[in-house]
């Protein structure tokens, strides 16, 4: 006889298992065992919004295995994740394996190491019912809005649409932005870039127009430049005034799970999905040479920015070894968190400071190395003194007219030796290292030139800054940002071209119709709302069912009203049509969408049943039989590129061809992407290569 304890993943149980021994039986519930059928609503509004659970289908064995376990186990610890999912799985094994709900069965760890366990075993308490409730509450909530409204949408649109209340405030969000970029009307500016030489130097330094000793001037047009340049074509350049200073630059805070995203997706290339999975693994445990399995960071689902003071000083230790005593700071710094974090978990950082990622390289996968020195740079430099650099600003006059010049040098590279956080835009100043001067230098010019702009439309979002937007708009909550951004592309309201994320036709569509029918449910503020509605539950300060009565009442009546009052209306997209003629009947062809992707038929179904596949050609031909080399995808959604001519040709390739031939062997070119995109020959022996971004010049 044992204690059970189960888990969510195997790789979980696993590492727990290790620092338990004997005595103790880890097991994965893989998740969550019962939940909400997905084919129906169940949810019984009229007897206060109670859910229909079931076991979901294909768990039923998993589940009677866990039931028998949990019969012949002397106690049963519910060890599922530390979070409101966690808590809620917790909660729906303990029904299944009828435990009682006032035991105290509910264990939850940080951290996935010796420590963790021990500490969270040490503290068993009850299931906390406030997080299952807030739960329960969204899990409600979502099903509502989504079985309620997406039907409605299919209807209007095209079959086989869904609504989100989180996914459709995102689309929303993504909408607003192209709608505001469509608007914005550019106005010219002009600049006037100068290189200044002081006397007795050979290097030249970089200075900008700015006005005249009255302020700034904004230059709008060549003629205003040009007669600015005419004024001070034979002028002495004499710097007026030079002004010293110092500037104290700090490091960033540890990673929140927002934040690990929107770093992972600028320094990595990494989707917040691909992020979150790997994440998810270090978490759980990995098999490290001479150690084990081994969690290799906290939780990884936390809006919290506070640090415990072992790693604190685990950090400083560490620090103070590797680089020297100047580069501990006088005290340890801690980071306030948002307004509205809910402090569950510390912050995302490694379990074991001294881990340095290059030793345990050859244990990891790439893409986990790859991760973990991010949160592992992240967190050492978050704790280390800051980079201290010597500023000069310098004001240059020519007759009455400003150029400025700014520059810095590093006086003490602190946390800057370590990590330095990546920006979602580059900043437009340029600073660079400025040569000795004083008031009163005399210089010549070396480069004076006028140069025109237009002021730019605000930038399409990215993932990384979509999420930053969805943060601080106080929409969805660090385990859903992932979810939604999958879903809004999958389902093709959203496309990505590059990183950024631009809306489809179906997406605007889609967005216009909620917008006039259902403005609450993509109002970013009442979202946010809902989103503080959720947190009371959580603490325990509001009623869950309450929560739901308020909300359904005023939307069960908005769409019925919608349905009315649009009764036979339908709406076309541009993008459903085509310019084919069905070859059968003579009717248009229009693309439709079914349960394996997109096809084209006929328009007069059910009377004409012509189906056409949809082929992605390339352009490029065939390297072995000059048929189509056209684009494919695997079983899991993998892209590969294949001959349109299979199976009769088996030409196949991982690699995007291109219209080019090499040089040395005149075979077709591929090319492989990244972040230095490369076009090379496949061919055996050739080895020719070139840096794809060339084509582009």
């Amino acid at each position: 006889m044992s204690k059970l304890v189960i888990v969510e993943s195997p790789a979980k149980a696993k590492t727990i298992k290790k620092y338990l021994g004997k005595g103790y039986e880890v097991v994965a519930s893989m998740g969550h065992v019962r939940d909400l059928n997905p084919n129906r609503l169940s949810v019984d509004i009229k007897k206060k919004f109670a859910p229909k659970y079931e076991i979901i289908k294909g768990k039923e064995k998993l589940a009677d295995e866990l039931v028998k376990l949990a019969e012949k186990s002397d106690y049963v610890y519910l060890a599922t994740d530390p979070d409101r999912e966690g808590e809620a799985i917790s909660w729906h094994l303990a029904y299944l394996l009828n435990l009682d709900l006032n035991d105290n069965n509910r264990v939850t760890f940080n951290e996935i190491t010796q420590t963790g366990v021990t500490n969270g075993m040490n503290a068993p308490r009850k299931i906390d019912m406030d997080l299952v409730n807030a739960q329960q509450a969204r899990r409600i909530l979502d099903r509502l809005v989504g079985y309620k409204l997406s039907p409605f949408l299919s209807q209007k649109i095209r079959k086989g649409l869904s609504a989100g209340r989180v996914q459709s405030v995102a689309v929303r969000i993504i909408v607003d932005r192209e709608e505001q970029i469509r608007a914005f009307v550019p106005e010219e500016y002009w600049s006037i870039d100068a290189k200044f030489i002081p006397k007795g130097e050979r290097k030249a330094f970089p200075a900008a127009f700015y006005g005249d000793r009255k302020g700034k001037i904004k230059i709008t047009s060549s003629e205003q430049a040009q007669q600015i340049l005419d004024s001070i074509k034979d002028a002495q350049p004499v710097v007026e005034k030079v002004k010293h200073g110092t500037r104290k630059r700090q490091p960033a805070p540890p990673f929140i799970t927002s934040t690990l995203q929107q770093e992972a997706s600028r320094k990595l290339g990494f989707q917040s999905k691909r992020t979150m999975k790997v994440a998810q693994e270090l978490y759980e445990g990995i098999d490290i040479k001479d150690m084990g399995a081994v969690g290799l960071i906290t939780y990884m689902r936390t809006d919290s920015l506070r640090l415990s003071e072992d790693a604190l000083n685990a950090a400083e230790t560490f620090i103070r070894a590797k680089w020297g005593d100047k580069y501990v700071p006088a005290q340890h710094r801690h980071f306030k968190s948002r307004a509205n974090a809910q402090d569950g978990h510390e912050a995302i950082r490694p379990t074991m400071i001294d881990l340095e990622p290059s030793k345990i390289k050859d244990s990891l996968t790439s893409d986990q190395y790859k991760l973990y020195k991010l949160i592992w740079e992240r967190f050492i430099a978050c704790q280390m003194a800051e980079c201290i650099q010597k500023t000069t600003q310098a004001d240059i006059a020519m007759n009455d007219y400003i150029f400025k010049a700014s520059g810095y040098r590093v006086s003490f590279d602190g946390y800057t030796v370590l990590y330095v956080e990546s920006k979602d835009t580059a900043d437009d100043e340029k600073e660079s290292e400025l040569p000795p001067i004083e008031t009163g230098t005399i210089l010549r010019v070396k480069e004076m030139t006028p140069n025109q702009h237009f002021t730019q439309p605000p930038a399409r979002y990215t993932e990384a800054s979509l999420i930053k937007a969805l943060e601080e708009y106080g929409i969805g909550r660090p385990s859903t940002y992932a979810a939604t951004i999958s879903t809004i592309t999958s389902r093709e309201y959203v496309k990505r071209e590059g990183k950024t994320l631009i809306p489809t036709e179906l997406g605007e569509v889609s967005t216009k119709l909620m917008e006039e029918r259902f403005p609450k449910i993509v109002n970013v503020k009442f979202t946010a709302q809902m989103e503080q509605n959720l947190d009371t539950v959580e603490e325990g300060k509001s009623e869950w069912v309450q929560l739901l009565t308020d909300f359904y009442g005023d939307f069960d009546k908005t769409l019925k009203k919608a349905k009315e009052e649009m009764k036979g209306v339908k709406i076309e997209l541009e993008e459903d049509k085509t310019d084919l003629i069905c070859d059968k009947c003579g009717k248009p062809m229009v693309v439709k969408f079914g349960r394996y992707g997109k096809f084209i038929a006929c328009s007069g179904y059910p009377d004409c049943k012509n189906i056409v596949k949809i082929v992605n050609k390339t352009g490029v031909p065939c390297p072995k039989c000059n048929g189509d080399v056209i684009v494919k995808k695997t079983k899991k959604g993998r892209v590969f590129y294949g001959c349109s001519n299979y199976p009769n040709c088996d030409f196949v390739s991982w690699y995007e061809p291109v219209n080019e031939k090499c040089p040395q062997c005149n075979a077709i070119l591929f090319k492989k992407k990244g972040k230095k995109p490369k076009l090379f020959c496949q061919t055996e022996g050739c080895g020719f290569e070139k840096d794809a971004t060339e084509n582009n010049e």
